[in-house]
């Protein structure tokens, strides 16, 4: 999209929020970097009971229900590791899709590559598992991820 201002033209880009999740801060500050390159914003946290906060969640509820709730922050898409301590990516994927986020796109990442793990994860609502270490193709592959984000528009 192209507007014009003050007779100048400039391109309008849309830029998409990623929150990514990583208790490993190399690994944050890898994807951090990888996603910014692409053009991203990104609000990295260290576990996912940060994320949640972030989100405004409560860390535990059997069934939350925030659809009137006013949202401070806008996600487009929520990359996380699988196996963290205290809570895992997979856990807070849960609580994240039985809240007002439920239609946030989730990206899963691990150094494991295990087949149960990764199907657990796509039959609990996944769009992508990536294998670390996470390179610049596989945040190249977020991009139509992002396009269906409820928020996109």
């Amino acid at each position: 999209m192209l507007r014009e201002e003050a007779g100048e033209c400039q391109e309008s880009v849309r830029s998409f929020h990623v929150l990514a999740v990583d208790d490993n801060p190399i690994d944050r500050k890898l994807l951090e970097k990888l996603l910014r390159t692409s053009s991203y914003q990104v609000t990295c946290v260290e576990s996912a009971k940060k994320a949640l906060e972030y989100l405004g969640l409560p860390e535990t509820s059997d069934s939350v229900n925030f659809t009137k709730l006013e949202r401070k922050v806008k996600v487009d898409l929520i990359i996380t590791d699988y196996c963290m301590p205290g809570m895992t990516g997979y856990e807070l994927m849960k609580t994240v899709k039985r809240s007002y986020w439920k239609n946030v796109p989730f990206v899963f990442m691990s150094s494991e590559n295990e087949s149960s793990r990764i199907n657990r994860c796509f039959e609990g609502g996944a769009e992508e598992f990536l294998l670390k270490p996470v390179r610049i193709s596989d945040v190249k592959r977020l991009h139509p991820r992002l396009e269906r984000s409820p928020n996109s528009s």
